[in-house]
């Protein structure tokens, strides 16, 4: 199984906590656990407007966790297009445009991710 992690599940995991089972043994178990670029961004920006604080960078917990980077390609963003509207978040209408290009299966928490054709583990 190849899996996007949320970014929120990214952070979670780094910290150790909140996980569901299921998540766990899913990235645990995965042939391939990505996070995208799209989740570096959103974490400086939170980051830059004291929302969130984390013990190490982005880059470090992928690295330290043996996940692989998925950078953001022209082909992620024309896939926007035609992504339905039911999920206003920029940062996570990016990684779902990701999944679906890519056919990844999205670690997330965010019940909104439901309503799209792109299959989900339960974070």
């Amino acid at each position: 199984m190849r899996l996007l992690l949320d970014t929120h599940i990214l952070i979670w995991w780094d910290e150790g906590e909140r996980l569901s089972a299921a998540a766990n043994a899913a990235i645990r178990d995965a042939d391939q656990v990505y996070v995208s670029a799209v989740s570096g961004w959103e974490i400086a920006i939170k980051q830059s407007l004291d929302r969130i604080k984390s013990r190490r960078t982005v880059a470090e917990a992928v690295e330290d966790s043996g996940f692989e980077e998925l950078p953001l390609y022209l082909r992620h963003g024309e896939a926007l297009r035609t992504l339905p509207r039911h999920h206003r978040d920029p940062f996570d209408r990016l990684l779902l445009a990701q999944a679906i290009e890519d056919r990844l299966t999205i670690v997330t928490r965010d019940a909104a991710f439901k309503a799209y054709r792109t299959p989900l583990i339960a974070g």
